[in-house]
């Protein structure tokens, strides 16, 4: 092995440290995307509506705020490098904010409505300023592909872990927490998650350092017209951005509606938490096995085969809701499905978003690890905001009133919510892919090859 291919490779010690990274930082996130929208309306007693649209409204902000965090990591110059400071600073800053957010059932009348709102948008912009330069390090460890396609699975394995954890115990935690006031639960849970978080956060600063150096010229900075050109001419980072957008939607939206449809439509809400333990045991499986299925499966089928799981979730959740909507076997095998082909989707897209870094590259002769992954953590708040969006609408559209039993009206409605949008939104995914996406097995820094592609 010569000197420059031992420099790309990433120690079992560096996988380690920077997956474990991945851990607390999706406990903090998972408590959002799973329960924010549970806390806020039954817990909190805000409408539907309203904390759909709030949703929805803070990620307008985000289109302008994480580009320019991208752009702000990649101009840092420090002893520390370019990425391990705002991993640091962003977690504690994030981990002030999340205590708020969860703080939100001591407040009462029109003011709680404005709290909500202000510290709900300072979570995703503080969120921001952490998970940019966590998931921008990936190209800065090591150019080879089979080098981050085995590295992406350790992020996500623990950020896999950290939501089955909090989907399957995160209720239960809230009612040890807090007994019959879920409110004090659920802070009592985020000052937990906090702890994790920060500890999470101190392994990757101290334990992962960067080796791929950023190409501009030393000293020269980014502004907001190179901003543009990275994104506005990089035609696969259009294309990511379609199909990626679509199947994380899809993916949330069956997450958000999961606590909804099992407690209200099936009656059964024990089926939850073992809905997304069996799913969350799943997704680990698909994210552990994807290096081995990329080097078995031609890279053009990997995304249709990942597409295909979710579809099968749905599928199954139908026939479930008609011949045994209580049978656990069924809804686990639901779940399976669902998180499976969510764990290809979680190790695919990260190395595609380090393909579209190297392509990006070559086409604008700019290198921008933070301002193309600032896509990614724009795609998951986007896909977070439209689902909740969804989600408050949907639930108002179709009657739902809290804390009741739901009408047969609304109960339809759930299913439909649940079962048969995701599985539209997972077939657009596919078909975004097929159409646009070229950067599969043909593209490499070869010349003629880019060439061919561009």
């Amino acid at each position: 092995m010569n000197a420059h291919a031992d420099s790309q490779h990433i120690t079992l010690k560096t996988k380690a440290s920077y997956g474990l990274g991945a851990l607390g930082k999706d406990f903090a996130c998972s408590i959002i995307y799973i329960f924010l929208m549970f806390y806020y309306t039954d817990v909190v007693g805000l409408s539907a509506a309203f904390v759909g649209s709030l949703f929805f409204v803070a990620r307008f902000i985000d289109a302008f705020t994480d580009p320019l965090m991208g752009m702000i990591v990649d101009n840092t110059r420090s002893r520390f490098g370019k990425f391990r400071p705002w991993i640091l600073i962003g977690t504690l800053i994030n981990s002030v904010v999340l205590l708020m957010v969860f703080n939100t059932h001591q407040f009462e009348g029109t003011f709680v409505y404005f709290y909500a709102a202000v510290t709900y948008i300072l979570w995703g912009v503080t969120y921001t300023i952490m998970d940019i330069p966590y998931w921008s390090m990936i190209p800065s460890l090591s150019s080879k592909r089979e080098e981050r396609e085995h590295l992406v699975v350790w992020p996500r394995i623990f950020a896999s872990i950290a939501w089955t954890v909090m989907g399957t115990y995160g209720l239960y935690a809230v009612g040890v927490f807090g007994g019959e006031n879920k409110g004090q639960g659920f802070f009592y849970l985020s000052i937990a998650i906090v702890i994790s978080f920060i500890a999470s956060a101190l392994i990757t600063f101290f334990q992962v350092k960067e080796k791929v150096v950023n190409q501009k010229v030393s000293g020269e900075k980014f502004n907001i017209s190179d901003v543009k050109k990275i994104i506005g001419d990089n035609d696969q980072l259009k294309s990511l951005i379609g199909f990626v957008l679509s199947f994380n939607i899809a993916i949330q939206l069956v997450g958000g509606f999961a606590i909804y449809y099992f407690t209200y439509a099936i009656g059964k809400p024990e089926l939850f938490p073992m809905f997304s333990l069996v799913a969350g045991v799943a997704e680990f499986s698909g994210i552990f096995l994807f290096p081995w299925i990329a080097k078995v499966v031609n890279r053009r089928l990997m995304w249709p085969l990942a597409c295909g799981f979710p579809i099968l979730c749905s599928s199954v959740l139908y026939f479930s809701s008609v011949i045994a909507p209580e049978s656990a076997i069924l809804v686990g095998l639901a779940g399976a499905a669902l998180k499976f082909g969510n764990g290809l989707f979680n190790g695919l897209s990260t190395v595609m978003l380090a393909d579209v870094v190297d392509y990006g590259e070559t086409k604008t002769g700019l290198r921008s690890e933070s301002i193309i992954f600032s896509v990614q953590t724009m795609l998951v708040k986007c896909a977070g905001a439209l689902a909740g969006f969804l989600i408050g609408f949907g639930l108002t559209f179709i009657g739902y009133v809290p804390n009741v039993v739901q009408t047969p009206e609304t109960i339809v409605g759930l299913k439909v919510l649940m079962i048969l949008i995701p599985a539209v939104l997972i077939a657009l995914s596919a078909i975004i892919y097929k159409k646009t996406y070229r950067l599969d097995a043909r593209f490499s820094k070869d010349e003629s090859a880019v060439a061919a592609i561009v």
